[in-house]
């Protein structure tokens, strides 16, 4: 298939445009980490990539030193006792995800593809071997990310990912950045520890 070529060419053209237009707002957001808390600026993550290949995703920190590093964060019961006063913003902003523009550049990540999964969320990764998810280069945003995000159950995001390998190409692609725009700017689908999950799904019971 020539869209996969034509796909990573678009990623590495547009990843290193967006790294030099973004350089001065790299430049304040590590200058605010650095005040802000002790600590290294970037958060590193061992996730999962193609063909279930690990590697490392690169984030802003948003949280301090001794939180719990490989769990996901709407796991941990009480995550604001370790978001940063920075790590607020960036986290509501979608601005710690901007240092994936490196991953992407570097060919570990896509724009658009199914999120990384961490290396030990086995659920997820053994349900998205059903759809072949796995397969394909993941992405900086996708058709579960617009689509609920954080909200999703496991089976529904893989369901999702799974969509996404199928319908993959410029018009869906065109579509998930499109609505990652809208979502961004509106905060939607982002949920913050566990019991945050727990209102999302009550709420969602609710509106049924």
């Amino acid at each position: 298939m020539i869209y996969p070529i034509l796909k990573r060419l678009g990623d590495f053209t547009l990843s290193l445009i967006a790294l030099v237009i973004l350089s001065p707002l790299f430049i304040v957001i590590v200058i605010l980490i650095k005040l802000d808390s002790k600590g290294p600026v970037f958060f590193r993550q061992k996730r999962v990539g193609r063909h279930k290949n690990y590697f490392n995703i690169l984030k802003f920190r948003t949280m301090r030193f001794e939180a719990p590093k490989d769990m996901p964060t709407h796991l941990l019961e009480h995550p604001e006792q370790y978001i940063t006063r920075a790590g607020r913003f960036l986290r509501k902003t979608s601005l710690d995800e901007l240092p994936q523009i490196i991953n992407i550049l570097l060919g570990h990540m896509s724009i658009i593809g199914p999120r990384p999964a961490l290396w030990n969320q086995y659920d997820l990764i053994e349900e998205r071997d059903k759809y072949g998810a796995n397969d394909v280069t993941p992405g900086l945003t996708g058709w579960a990310q617009i689509n609920g995000r954080d909200e999703l159950p496991i089976e529904e995001k893989a369901r999702m990912d799974g969509e996404y390998v199928r319908r993959m190409g410029i018009a869906i692609d065109v579509k998930c950045f499109m609505e990652t725009v809208v979502a961004v700017l509106k905060s939607k689908g982002i949920v913050e520890g566990a019991a945050g999950a727990k209102e999302a799904a009550t709420l969602k019971e609710v509106v049924k």
